[in-house]
């Protein structure tokens, strides 16, 4: 069977979600590389994979496959279903929970803040420190919530890894490189649960090819 192909640039935390599944799954893959900065992604081509001109897409066989938390259920679907706790109807429930809560509550609090301390500086563009403050207020609330979560349970669905957590790594991973990742200091429980995420094999081989600053220091700029 011929390995799946997955297109994008390894920086890219929806790429990660994606590749930490892979890895996480055993599954044979390999990149195909794009360039951002050289508009890959806005060629017909690509267009013709996703029509929304983002990255990632995965490609199996004859099935083309875009969104990245889609990838990833599909992913571990076929390779490693117990990531999502299939045939356990209270668990699988729980990790569609918390993946729902990575989406629509962390991922809108932590993305402007990777993008106005990281990316924005290193793009020439004005940081905005007051949207910076009002999302660090905001994510203290809901690291409460993890805290709160996290001190009942290893791990976020329950004493198992899940998806649920995998899914948070990718823009965590550049969370904790701003000067804001003292936050977790106050949440020990989520510190934790953090460092073990650290520690998967799948993580370290995925977080070696994202370096803090997206690629700009070495003029590795996807």
């Amino acid at each position: 069977m011929a390995p799946m192909k997955v297109y994008g640039w390894a920086v890219s935390p929806w790429m990660a979600r994606v590749l930490v599944c892979l890895e996480e799954a055993g599954a044979e893959y390999e990149i195909v590389p794009m360039s951002r900065s050289g508009g890959d992604h806005r060629q017909p081509d690509h267009l013709a994979r996703n029509p929304f001109g983002e990255i990632p897409v995965l490609e199996d066989g004859d099935l083309t496959l875009y969104q990245s938390r889609g990838v990833a259920r599909y992913i571990l679907r076929k390779c490693k279903p117990e990531l999502l706790r299939a045939g356990n109807l209270a668990e699988s429930a729980m990790v569609d929970v918390w993946l729902d809560v990575e989406a629509l509550q962390l991922e809108p609090i932590v993305r402007p803040i990777v993008a106005n301390c990281i990316l924005y500086p290193l793009e020439g563009c004005y940081r905005d420190q007051k949207i910076v403050e009002e999302k660090i207020e905001k994510l203290k609330k809901l690291l409460e919530v993890y805290e709160s979560r996290l001190s009942c349970s290893k791990y976020l669905a329950g004493d198992f890894i899940s998806l649920a957590d995998l899914s948070h790594f990718s823009f965590m991973r550049y969370f904790m490189a701003t000067e804001y990742a003292d936050q977790l200091d106050t949440y020990p429980h989520v510190k934790a649960w953090w460092a073990a995420l650290l520690a998967r094999p799948s993580v370290k081989k995925v977080m070696a090819g994202m370096p803090p600053d997206f690629g700009f220091g070495s003029g590795n700029i996807p």
